[in-house]
């Protein structure tokens, strides 16, 4: 996320090819990309055509819906290779507000969730570019950066109405949340994946995929509110956590992502929560 080391470029034919055959492969009838369906056809389009097309699309979106970075800066796209040499990827956003933005999937996911989640993007990445500031690029992130870039790159909203599920979550009762309160996933709870890495690797998805979910309490209106205005919700309240309360890794807790029910139809079988090794035991002492 932050890595200077994104410099680093393939060879362009094999760059190219992979990102087409990527981006072909995205089928935006998922579940979890269906939220992201309608701006994400339109980049997609681009991104099949050509980088500077998809970049053009990416910027056209910035300036006819505008967001800002995390020090206030205009949101723009700029290929990855306008990042100067030696300066950081976050610093860099926050300084500039333009974001570094290669020809694949990863990046694309990433452009995305800042039009989906922007004020919680901009929180990262001030939160981000503070601790560069303090701290410097070292060798190692330090457990901040590490659970702010855990955030970014693999996170799961988990918006949920009733405490005893959210209990259940953190206490790795597989049975209660995905068997028992079934019928509670749509009503008093839900999963919206944020983490763009996580996106990426659920164009080809696989059982064990799982994401690190961070727990929204919401009221029971909100499942009555449309779409946007839930994105809305979600993005005031984690952008305010983050704002201002200390990160670490202890603030999530794991989620198997095809374990969400309506997600995966394997999944309609109870027997499919059996494997241990997805759907493992354990417990927490404490959560976020």
């Amino acid at each position: 996320m932050s890595d200077p080391a994104r410099n680093t470029r393939r060879p362009a034919k094999l760059s190219d090819a992979r990102a087409l055959a990527d981006f072909a492969d995205i089928d935006w009838s998922r579940a979890w990309l269906a939220p992201l369906a309608e701006r994400g056809a339109r980049w997609q389009q681009a991104a099949l055509d050509s980088y500077p097309a998809y970049l053009s699309t990416l910027n056209a979106d910035a300036h006819t819906e505008p967001r800002v970075t995390g020090r206030g800066k205009p949101l723009a796209f700029i290929a990855q290779d306008d990042l100067p040499a030696g300066t950081s990827y976050e610093g860099h956003i926050a300084a500039t507000g333009c974001v570094p933005t290669r020809h694949n999937l990863h990046d694309f996911f990433n452009g995305a969730m800042w039009f989906q989640y922007p004020r919680i993007k901009a929180a990262l990445n001030a939160r981000q570019a503070a601790e560069i500031d303090s701290l410097g690029i070292g060798s190692s992130r330090g457990a901040t950066r590490d659970a702010l870039t855990l955030f970014d790159e693999n996170a799961i909203l988990f918006a949920c109405a009733d405490p005893s599920l959210a209990a259940a979550l953190r206490a790795f009762d597989w049975r209660a949340v995905f068997i028992e309160h079934r019928a509670a996933w749509g009503t008093a709870c839900e999963a919206r994946i944020f983490g763009h890495a996580l996106l990426e690797k659920l164009i080809a998805p696989y059982k064990a995929c799982t994401g690190h979910a961070w727990i929204v309490e919401v009221e029971p209106t909100y499942f009555l509110a449309a779409d946007t205005e839930r994105r809305a919700i979600l993005d005031r309240e984690v952008s305010c956590r983050l704002d201002s309360e200390p990160i670490s890794s202890r603030c999530f807790t794991p989620l198997p992502v095809l374990g969400v029910p309506g997600w995966w139809p394997e999944n309609e079988a109870h027997s499919f929560y059996d494997d241990p090794q997805v759907f493992r035991p354990g417990r927490r002492r404490n959560g976020p």
